[in-house]
């Protein structure tokens, strides 16, 4: 099967996907049995283009760093937006890398819909749509024969949902915990240096690990969508974000800090999902944990995630957790699976 991706979002994210796919395609095809064509790309703020025989990625990548635009990509039909793109191209995956809104979902939401409704098989990294909608976008997947893969929503390019529900298939999932934003672990460990709050979180957002407006992060919103996710996908549960008992760390002050270090323990923003008396629950919350606790070690911007299981007392995967590489990393893992499955089924 020839892969024909349409790419919804031009942003960090996707142009790293694109990079990847320019550097690596003799190897993928060469490796996976991987081959691809890409026939649309559409951004609110880049622009759009959609061309039937296919896109070149390279003059697309150079337009953006020349110009910020791909606006004056020569063939092609422009100027659709991503609605129209996904109704029009002759695509048969989306490959969804738009902002996250954790409010409504959109417009992201309403991006997979209209994939999946049109039998597209969908790639994402955007947690809104997963982490408010997993149950009804499955389901829809489903009857329409697709399939739907979101492995950079929680972890980025760190596998957490494909080592949950493939290498660990057949185990029960009893509990989760993890430190799952870089951007609040970066922060307090600047103030276990003896930064303040604020002056950690400017240092963070001059190095592009905060962004301008750093509430979705420093208020665990962020942690909140992705313990969601893990817990609906990975433990059967039925919550939403604004379910998850949630705390962030703008309250954290130095003294806590000392007062932490003082006893010997470290403060960790930590996500949890558990299982009480037959229903799932979550909670995001800062927690001072025993130099014994793996979680206490996980530094700067990386992430952790330790399983729980009935067949493996513990299971735990440490790495990236946010950046456009680690996340286009993600969308062609998740390209590479679909690939795999579909190969499995014509032989």
């Amino acid at each position: 099967m020839k892969f024909r991706l349409a790419l919804v979002g031009f942003g960090r994210v996707a142009q790293s996907l694109a990079k990847t796919l320019v550097e690596k395609r003799a190897h993928l095809k060469r490796q996976f049995d991987f081959d691809y064509k890409v026939v649309a790309v559409a951004d609110t703020i880049k622009g759009s283009v959609m061309d039937q025989r296919g896109l070149r990625l390279e003059r697309l990548l150079s337009l953006v760093q020349e110009k910020g635009s791909i606006k004056d990509y020569k063939e092609g039909t422009k100027g659709l937006s991503a609605i129209e793109t996904i109704a029009r191209a002759d695509a048969n995956v989306l490959v969804e890398a738009t902002w996250t809104n954790l409010q409504d979902g959109e417009p992201g939401l309403s991006h997979i819909r209209k994939a999946l409704r049109k039998g597209l098989n969908v790639v994402t990294t955007n947690k809104g749509p997963i982490a408010l909608a997993y149950h009804e976008l499955a389901a829809l997947a489903r009857r329409r024969g697709c399939h739907l893969r979101f492995e950079g929503t929680v972890l980025s390019g760190t596998p957490a949902i494909s080592l949950t529900t493939e290498a660990l298939a057949g185990s029960t999932i009893n509990s989760i915990r993890g430190i799952l934003n870089g951007t609040t672990n970066y922060v307090l460990d600047e103030m276990a240096a003896g930064r303040t709050f604020a002056q950690a979180l400017k240092t963070a957002q001059e190095l592009g690990y905060a962004e301008a407006d750093p509430s979705s992060d420093v208020e665990a919103w962020d942690s909140a969508a992705k313990i969601t996710i893990l817990a609906n996908v990975v433990m059967g549960g039925r919550i939403r974000p604004a379910d998850v008992t949630r705390q962030g760390i703008t309250g954290i002050t130095p003294e806590d800090i000392g007062d932490a270090r003082a006893k010997g323990k470290r403060i960790k923003l930590v996500a949890k999902a558990y299982r009480d008396e037959g229903r799932i629950r979550a909670q995001v919350m800062p927690e001072r944990l025993e130099e014994s606790d793996l979680l206490s070690h996980v530094s700067g911007v990386l992430n952790a995630m330790i399983l729980s299981t009935d067949v493996q007392p513990e299971v735990a995967v440490v790495g990236p957790g946010a950046g456009g590489d680690s996340a286009g990393y993600a969308l062609l893992s998740d390209l590479l699976a679909i690939n795999r499955i579909l190969n499995d089924e014509e032989s």
